[in-house]
């Protein structure tokens, strides 16, 4: 197994034109880019390895060829993703910091030890994609919707319970009014009955006195 590390500026600049680029491998070989990413930036990468086949004179998928991705950020040191996948796949990542960012890409090989096959890489880099997970996007709508929904609902039956309440106080102002005006009249009708008994009363006394003074 041999480890080559080379940087290739023209090649990146060409891949950020294109929709994606290939480049060729021997087994256990390093191939990086150099990648200068904001901060908080989404990367995503696509690859596709295939192997050479002497005996069909193509390219194939092997199964049992993995791909290992490193991806280090340049001044800490730090690895922002260090995995080996499948011949085909995706990976994704989030520069924590602004600046330079290497992106390794290496065969691992497994088929025996004096196999070396020739692998071609197909790479599509996207920096700065928003839409990651397409059918996460609509979850997190449909997520959304439910929750406009239901704050709909709420809102709904919040100016039910305000015309209700609205009601109520209007129909019990509605009684306050009636009982309000009950006690006045009754008040009144006490004040005039008591100055009726009383202009009754001093008539009655006026005349018992007269009849008094005739005897």
């Amino acid at each position: 197994m041999r480890s080559s590390f080379s940087l290739l500026l023209p090649v990146l600049l060409l891949a950020h034109l294109s929709s994606a680029l290939y480049f060729y491998l021997e087994a256990g070989a390093n191939k990086c880019f150099l990648e200068e990413l904001p901060k908080d930036t989404i990367v995503v990468g696509h690859y596709k390895a295939e192997e050479w086949q002497e005996a069909t004179k193509s390219y194939i998928i092997n199964d049992q060829l993995g791909i290992q991705i490193v991806v280090q950020e340049v001044e800490s040191g730090d690895k922002v993703v260090n995995t080996r996948g499948m011949p085909k796949g995706k990976f994704t990542f989030t520069s924590h910091e602004a600046g330079d960012h290497t992106i390794c890409l290496r065969s691992n090989y497994t088929g025996g030890w004096f196999s070396t096959p020739q692998v071609r890489m197909h790479l599509d880099i996207a920096v700065g994609e928003a839409k990651v997970d397409e059918e996460g996007e609509r979850e997190h709508v449909k997520d959304l919707s439910a929750k406009v929904r239901e704050l709909n609902n709420r809102l709904a039956d919040i100016r039910r319970e305000q015309q209700f309440q609205r009601e109520r106080e209007q129909e019990f102002r509605s009684l306050s009014e009636k009982t309000n005006a009950r006690a006045v009249y009754w008040s009144i009708l006490q004040i005039v009955t008591l100055l009726g008994t009383c202009v009754w009363q001093l008539r009655h006394l006026k005349g018992f006195f007269e009849s008094k003074k005739l005897r």
